[in-house]
């Protein structure tokens, strides 16, 4: 893999940070003792778990107490939605949004196979909620209120203070799934009405298979992993020592540069603007509320989405057409089915996803490049422009 690339799909998975790489290695090597034994090896390991702790509570804002270390966002949507199905038998109703991440859409369909009632709150073309729609919808069956922190397609961010004051204010618990937003926007849970939260390590330069989940303090979930006392006996399972650690020190690196986020930012607003101003008939999804500031659904009529990400990727440049998670399906996604954007438009969508090493002759190559590539594909295309 020595050909450079141009590397635009940040919110499938980042690179792993140098110095989270640099705290992990010690841990593959010499340190290699369970954080679960009693003698010296493993008890430097169970003080590396616990400082890791210090440093993901830190980027949260909340307490070590409260968080639990697994193997990403995935495993801790199901410890919460599926641990609540089993904790509250009485409250057999949850209310999701109609954006949510494939992983919740299949939990939710797991739910009503198992006799539970879903609720999918709609969206508005800029893919906001109606925050009355979210109140009427909340009854005393209601187990809990889920909505993603931020889109991972769009980008757009939800009011998650007022929609935890809401579930508070009817008895109901709140779950936001804050995969895409760590690292990217400041989250202080110790001043949000947020009940559960998770997030993967490698959505901001930790690695893969390593997460977390927050739980609210006086807050109880069975083991969603039996097995032995690991994680105060919360999860089940020899920790995974090097892929916590280097979690811990990428949590600790996004902390420090959340700063950099503004000019991120402002290269999406540069790439967006000299786009619009060279591509006619292009859509940008969710432009209207608050965003991540790093990520661009872009929608252009008249052509192919993935075959304009193929045209990207011969050139090294490597954008998606959605989320990962869904990659491959043929329909337009879910997300914008849900914003009821025109079909000619789905139909040719890519996101491009900035990192905070993106620069801007980078953007500038991806600039140079679209253009020329969606004119091509307009020309080809049986859609006929």
């Amino acid at each position: 893999m020595s050909r450079p690339f141009l590397y635009f799909d940040h919110n499938a998975t980042t690179r792993l940070a140098p110095e989270a790489l640099e705290a992990m290695l010690p841990w593959l090597q010499d340190g290699y003792g369970n954080a679960g034994s009693a003698h010296p090896l493993g008890l430097l390991a169970e003080g590396a778990v616990a400082r890791a702790r210090i440093q993901v509570a830190g980027l949260l804002g909340c307490g070590p107490a409260e968080l639990i270390f697994n193997s990403g966002g995935t495993e801790g949507l199901n410890h919460v939605f599926r641990g609540l199905w089993e904790a509250l038998p009485a409250k057999r109703h949850f209310v999701i949004s109609a954006v949510e991440h494939p992983a919740v859409m299949a939990i939710a369909q797991w739910l009503r196979g198992h006799g539970s009632e879903v609720t999918v709150l709609t969206v508005d073309g800029d893919g906001a909620l109606d925050l009355g729609l979210v109140e009427s919808a909340l009854r005393p069956d209601t187990a809990l209120l889920s909505v993603m922190t931020a889109n991972n397609e769009t980008g757009v961010r939800f009011p998650i203070e007022a929609l935890g004051s809401i579930a508070r204010a009817k008895g109901v618990l709140f779950h936001t799934d804050a995969t895409q937003a760590i690292g990217k926007v400041p989250l202080h849970l110790s001043a949000l009405p947020v009940d559960f939260l998770n997030l993967s390590g490698h959505k901001f330069h930790g690695p893969k298979g390593v997460g977390a989940l927050f739980i609210r303090r006086g807050l109880r979930l069975k083991p969603f992993m039996l097995g032995g006392s690991q994680e105060r006996g919360r999860r089940g399972g020899t920790e995974n020592v090097p892929g916590i650690v280097a979690l811990g020190a990428a949590a600790e690196v996004a902390k420090a540069r959340l700063p950099d986020m503004d000019r991120v930012a402002a290269l999406r607003d540069r790439l967006e603007r000299d786009l619009l101003a060279a591509v006619p008939e292009l859509w940008i999804a969710g432009a209207q509320p608050p965003r991540l500031p790093n990520t661009s659904l872009l929608c252009f009529a008249g052509l192919e989405g993935e075959a304009l990400m193929l045209r990207l990727g011969e050139h090294g440049a490597c954008v998606s057409t959605g989320s990962a998670c869904s990659t491959g399906q043929k329909e337009p996604s879910h997300v914008l089915r849900a914003m009821h954007i025109p079909d000619e438009f789905t139909r040719g969508t890519i996101r491009v996803s900035l990192g905070r090493g993106t620069t801007e002759s980078e953007i500038a190559e991806l600039t140079s490049l679209l253009p020329g590539l969606v004119e091509a594909l307009r020309n080809q295309s049986v859609f006929g422009r």
